[in-house]
């Protein structure tokens, strides 16, 4: 039997070190889920890591619980789909606080509480409501783009820039960590544009479809086929 000591340390590791790529969260939910009779200890990791960590892991750990509570449903070990459900509305404080600090994440958590609804892990009632306080969240004045505000130095000038204490707990991202953000975000937005294209793999389904898509053929559609077919014939002459 392993150590239970051992595997919280191992997985807070894997929660703490996500990127945005999908073989990070499949690695840190496949884990979980094979030592699915600590999911009680390794849930209150994800909870911990959520409330510790930087405002980007927090957003890649938003995409993980995703990918986590439908691996989780597949594999039907539904106590971690529960507790999920039970803790949903402290996991969202923790990704977009409501001190708009995490205002930048309020995007990926509406995309993720949308996944889920999908799923049917969670409830359209229970996002809508979320959703209705997340406006408030991604509206913050400390975080609204173009935000100047204005303070005096020590010669009592004017000076213009967001204050220090304007910012919640008075810290600011280091440039390391918003070329890890920018970097992060070309990863997750390439991951949505490729799941818009994602087919079920039906081709009688999708032939289907594009026939009722397609429109009757009209008296217009002779006339441009003519013309086409016109032009067509001199480009050939002239060659």
């Amino acid at each position: 039997m392993a150590d239970p000591f051992e595997v919280r340390m191992r997985f807070t590791t894997q929660l703490q070190n996500l990127s945005a790529s999908v073989a990070s969260s499949q690695k840190a939910a496949h884990y979980a889920l094979k030592y699915r009779d600590m999911d009680e200890d390794l849930h209150s990791c994800i909870l911990e890591q959520l409330e510790k960590n930087s405002m980007n892991n927090r957003a890649n750990m938003m995409y993980f619980i995703e990918q986590f509570c439908e691996l989780a449903t597949k594999e039907n070990h539904l106590p971690y789909v529960r507790m999920m459900q039970r803790d949903i509305l402290r996991v969202v404080d923790a990704v977009a606080p409501a001190d708009g600090s995490g205002a930048a994440n309020v995007k990926h958590v509406r995309r993720v509480l949308g996944g889920l609804q999908t799923k049917e892990i969670l409830s359209a009632e229970t996002v809508s409501e979320i959703d209705a306080g997340l406006k408030e969240r991604e509206a913050h004045p400390a975080h609204l783009d173009g935000e100047v505000a204005e303070s005096r130095d020590e010669s009592g000038k004017p000076k213009y820039g967001t204050p220090r204490s304007a910012r919640p707990n008075g810290l600011r991202p280091d440039k390391r960590q918003i070329e890890q953000r920018i970097e992060e975000d070309r990863e997750r937005n390439k991951r949505l544009r490729e799941s818009m294209w994602t087919v079920n793999g039906d081709d009688d389904n999708e032939e289907a479809r594009f026939w009722e898509e397609t429109s009757d053929i009209g008296e217009d559609d002779f006339v441009a086929a003519y013309e086409e077919n016109m032009e067509r014939k001199k480009m050939a002459s002239m060659i």
